[in-house]
């Protein structure tokens, strides 16, 4: 293809340097322009004068595109072709800014995941909500992600994420963590004022994000216990099922342990009534004193002063 001949009083507008070689524009030129990796460089082939400016690189662009693109002596076909390419050039460095920012975002979410998941039980997974397309974030050297109130990463989550410059922004984050771990199941239908035993137990695997929060997932927290209502066959076993034995009962002789600012004393009591471990237990002591204090295990009761 012969090249496109542009007379010098046709170029207004051009840079003086240009002016001067834009003469025997060609297609070759116009695509060696468009294609130099989004970097300016005028048709002279000489890089910009140092210390140019930002916006000043963009006018120059904007002016050689505008120049090249709409004058008349270009074909109708290549002049389309370099409309189109000439907007991507003229863009492309702007976006590398906030492409740069979504990554370290999502690097800076994956490490403050990965370290607040730590020490949940059982293998976790998480997965972030992609942002919309239509989040328009400034340009961010420092993230400081964090929990919202006394949220925690547990099934469906949100993370906010704070900029610490240059810009001041803001942002919540929509996260999914599931943890896969053991459960307590009954092996077999179970009834009220039943006491548990280990052949009642069977382990599951599931996540226990979906369960309930109260769900036990270790033998000891059930072996031993009542329980309170019946359930069927392979049924996750919760804590608020069962009751835990007596510490103490009613008519029993307890040691009651007094304790104080630098000081524990015990004696023997009656207690008046049952209580399991932790709860509330009133103790008669020899002198006839009715006194309140905490059941533990082994027939002890706990006063503090």
């Amino acid at each position: 293809m012969g090249s496109v001949q542009i007379p010098c009083h046709a170029q207004r507008g051009l840079l003086p340097e240009e002016q001067t070689t834009a003469t025997g524009l060609s297609p070759a030129i116009i695509a060696e322009h468009v294609n130099n990796g989004g970097k300016y460089r005028p048709l002279t082939g000489k890089p910009p004068a140092t210390g140019a400016r930002p916006h000043e690189e963009f006018r120059d662009r904007l002016m050689i595109g505008h120049n090249m693109a709409m004058h008349p002596l270009l074909p109708s076909w290549l002049r389309q072709r370099f409309i189109s390419f000439f907007w991507l050039f003229l863009l492309l460095p702007a976006a590398a800014p906030a492409q740069d920012t979504a990554s370290s975002l999502h690097s800076a979410l994956d490490h403050f995941l990965e370290a607040q998941t730590r020490g949940l039980p059982g293998k976790v997974n998480y997965k972030v909500t992609p942002l919309d397309a239509r989040t328009n974030l400034g340009p961010c050297h420092a993230f400081e992600p964090f929990l919202p109130g006394n949220s925690r990463l547990w099934g469906k989550s949100t993370v906010g994420v704070r900029c610490l410059g240059p810009s001041n922004w803001t942002i919540y984050v929509q996260v999914h963590v599931s943890v896969t771990g053991n459960y307590l199941a009954s092996s077999r239908p179970m009834a009220s004022g039943q006491v548990i035993g280990a052949g009642d137990l069977t382990l599951r695997n599931g996540d226990l994000t979906t369960l309930p929060a109260t769900l036990l997932t270790d033998q000891t927290q059930a072996i031993g216990k009542t329980v309170r209502l019946g359930f069927a066959a392979g049924q996750p076993i919760r804590s608020d099922q069962l009751i835990s034995p007596p510490a103490v009962q009613q008519g029993q002789t307890v040691r009651t342990i007094f304790k104080g600012d630098g000081f524990s004393v015990s004696s023997e009591g009656k207690a008046l009534n049952n209580a399991s471990d932790g709860q509330v237990v009133q103790v008669r002591t020899p002198s006839g004193q009715v006194l309140s204090g905490i059941a533990r295990d082994g027939g002890t009761v706990e006063v503090s002063y």
